[in-house]
């Protein structure tokens, strides 16, 4: 059974890196709109049988279940990583095989994205890794089965998930992703996002914000 569960922060603890530019509930606003956005992203993709998310924000929680996802209360802020592992062990014992983890700050993310990933993950065991822009993040990790590696999100992130790969002898197919290799934690990341986006939640909160002509 495939899964695509989505990591999503607390809102008010959601892109801090961006206090210089935007207010607290500016970012909250911003992050919720990229969180739609990923959601509706990640319920049109094909090749998955459910959608998952896991967060501690109640808001979240409820637009999840709204939407007919599976909500995972993670009940406090636990870092994403180990929020992420606590929903894959609740997802394995439910029966899934495989799991694409998708973050929740990348937008530009489509349905075709997501399951260009799962149709990359060809082996079990087997894992499938879409870089950030720079090359040094991870933006989605897709595994097989479902924890057959931890996820070490965060700095160099890319390189600690290819060594995980390497030392657990899982076969790992890097997929390069234009869209989901955006994730928005400063401010040039909106001025890009701006220049490339088409219709989005988050396109219609920076233009409220004036921070988009369109």
């Amino acid at each position: 059974m495939r899964y695509i569960l989505i990591a999503a922060k607390h809102l008010a603890f959601a892109k801090t890196r961006l206090a210089p530019t935007l207010a607290e509930q500016e970012r909250r606003v911003l992050a919720e709109a990229m969180f739609r956005d990923v959601l509706a992203a990640s319920l049109g993709a094909q090749r998955a049988d459910r959608v998952a998310v896991v967060t501690s924000d109640p808001g979240l929680l409820a637009m999840a279940r709204e939407a007919g996802a599976l909500a995972i209360d993670e009940e406090y802020p636990r870092g994403l990583n180990a929020a992420v592992a606590m929903a894959t062990d609740i997802l394995s014992q439910a029966g899934a095989t495989e799991v694409c983890a998708v973050l929740s700050d990348i937008p530009l993310v489509t349905a075709r994205d997501i399951d260009d990933v799962f149709a990359a993950l060809k082996s079990s065991p087997g894992a499938v890794l879409v870089p950030s822009r720079d090359f040094t993040g991870t933006n989605i990790i897709a595994r097989a089965p479902a924890g057959v590696i931890p996820t070490l999100f965060g700095r160099m992130s890319l390189v600690k998930h290819l060594e995980e790969c390497r030392r657990a002898a899982v076969p790992c197919v890097i997929l390069r992703q234009s869209g989901p290799a955006l994730d928005l934690d400063l401010m040039a990341d909106l001025i890009e996002f701006v220049r490339t986006a088409g219709p989005t939640n988050t396109l219609n909160q920076l233009a409220r914000r004036g921070l988009a002509s369109n």
